[in-house]
């Protein structure tokens, strides 16, 4: 029997611990895509106990809990953090097979130096020593960042953010990581939403552009833009139902702007309308600046109203959409295509059903530009556990170019969620440490380990173009 989350979890056959072991693990970190707060960076905060650190603000958590009949006093109410802490070790203990479990572990032994379980039975001495931990200076939030290895984050921001924390880490010579904006106009784009004129006011405040048209609309957000680029940004993302593809002449998206402007409803068929106007105006502009556009879609969000209601968006009520139709996808990229518009893309479906669809669309569209101009995104949300992280890479690798994929990214908003590119790297070097070892790819080291490094961070500094000249020779030897 295997030792529990030994130093060879996960790495099946001895190719697999060569490359983990002399390639991936040591690989720095480029987390691109992720929720935490710049705030926190800027004035390097320190927790004062673990609950604040996980179960503040993650909904996966708070998921698992309510499946085990935890109250919500305990998971997002007013109970002592102690109490909280004892609720979701409870929890943990039930979690077999659940990714929750592997990151749980994960985050104790990279951080807190602790090799056991977590259960009902330890929480007490979990919770003792890891809030010793967290009280010393080098468990800060930039020492936790550091000692993780990374070297750039990209977080997620509205575009009437004043992005102060970026301009303040970036002033802030003591601090060596670089932290960029990413670029993130949802709330321009969904004119259904009950706030969004509300929303244009702020827009048009900050942009100083009076929005009054479509056209409007896109002059205020090429302001911004331009603002957000000044800071640093070259990465974009969208939060979509699907990608829709619903063509229609410039004056009717104007009509349909102004209906909503004037305070009316707008069907179903307008609002897509309107969204696939929004979607391929951004790509333009994003293409003129080489940024790379990422689509996230197939989430149906907020499905329980009572929670929605009591505690807002991301809390734990979001589910799997399962109408993504390929058709839209692969007409929306073709209408940025034959312009000579498409931007360097990343798509994300939440619906593991797409990976072969998405694989399919991807080669369609690559071109000379740009080394996989067209990628799939890591395994995302419900799918990043390792089932479904090594069913991603199979498609993608019996599609396309798995040598070519970027990795992964946290998409969280914890700073202990490091370790996922760990559990990422694991699950990596076991599927390819299989196929060598079952004779489907020579057992050549420079080669494998070339490519585990491109993959873990190499492709990804090429891809977003970020300066990290160090990494850069790194990769290449």
């Amino acid at each position: 029997m295997k030792a529990f989350m030994d130093k060879d979890f996960l790495l099946e056959t001895e190719t697999a611990r060569k490359l983990y072991h002399g390639y991936a693990e040591q690989t720095p970190i480029l987390d691109y895509h992720c929720h935490i707060n710049p705030r926190e960076i800027a004035e390097d905060r320190k927790f004062d106990t673990i609950t604040q650190v996980w179960l503040g603000g993650d909904h996966y958590k708070w998921r698992q809990m309510r499946s085990n009949g935890i109250d919500e006093k305990y998971i997002t109410g007013d109970a002592p953090d102690r109490e909280k802490f004892q609720k979701w070790a409870e929890t943990l203990e039930k979690a077999i097979g659940n990714p929750l479990y592997h990151w749980s572990h994960l985050e104790l032994q990279r951080y807190f130096g602790y090799y056991g379980a977590l259960n009902g039975k330890t929480a007490e001495s979990v919770w003792n020593l890891c809030n010793e931990a967290l009280h010393k200076d080098d468990m800060s939030v930039r020492n936790i960042i550091r000692r993780s290895g990374v070297r750039l984050i990209c977080t997620t921001d509205d575009p009437v953010d004043t992005l102060e924390w970026h301009e303040k880490i970036a002033a802030d010579k003591s601090f060596e990581v670089q932290v960029l904006p990413a670029w993130r106009p949802d709330k321009a784009m969904n004119l259904e939403k009950p706030d969004y004129t509300e929303y244009l006011e702020k827009l048009s405040g900050v942009s100083g552009v009076a929005i009054q048209t479509f056209a409007d609309l896109v002059a205020a957000l090429k302001v911004r833009i331009d603002y957000f680029e000044a800071r640093g940004c070259s990465v974009s993302d969208h939060a979509l139902e699907y990608v829709m593809y619903e063509p229609a002449g410039e004056a009717e998206i104007e009509a349909i702007f102004a209906k909503r402007l004037a305070g009316d409803s707008v069907t179903r068929r307008e609002e897509l309308a309107f969204k696939t106007a929004f979607m391929l105006e951004m790509g333009k502009i994003y293409h003129e600046k080489n940024w790379v556009m990422q689509l996230h879609y197939g989430a149906k969000r907020d499905n329980n109203q009572l929670i929605y209601r009591r505690l807002g968006p991301d809390t734990g009520v979001d589910c799997i959409n399962n109408y993504a139709p390929s058709a839209q996808l692969a007409d929306f990229l073709n209408a940025l295509a034959q312009t000579d518009t498409l931007p360097k893309t990343i798509l994300y479906s939440l619906n593991p059903n797409d990976n072969a669809a998405i694989g399919s669309i991807l080669g369609c569209f690559q071109n000379a530009d740009t080394v996989g101009k067209i990628q799939q995104g890591s395994a995302w949300w419900f799918n990043d556990h390792k089932q479904g992280m090594t069913d991603q890479m199979i498609s993608l690798a019996n599609l396309g170019l798995l040598g070519n994929f970027l990795g992964m990214l946290t998409d969280s908003r914890s700073f202990l969620s490091y370790t996922r590119h760990e559990y990422f790297r694991r699950i990596l070097c076991s599927l390819i440490g299989g196929w060598v070892e079952n004779g489907e790819y020579p057992d050549d080291e420079e080669t494998l380990g070339r490519l585990v490094r491109n993959i873990s961070y190499g492709n990804a500094v090429r891809y977003f173009g970020f300066h990290l000249d160090a990494e850069e020779r790194l990769i290449r030897a």
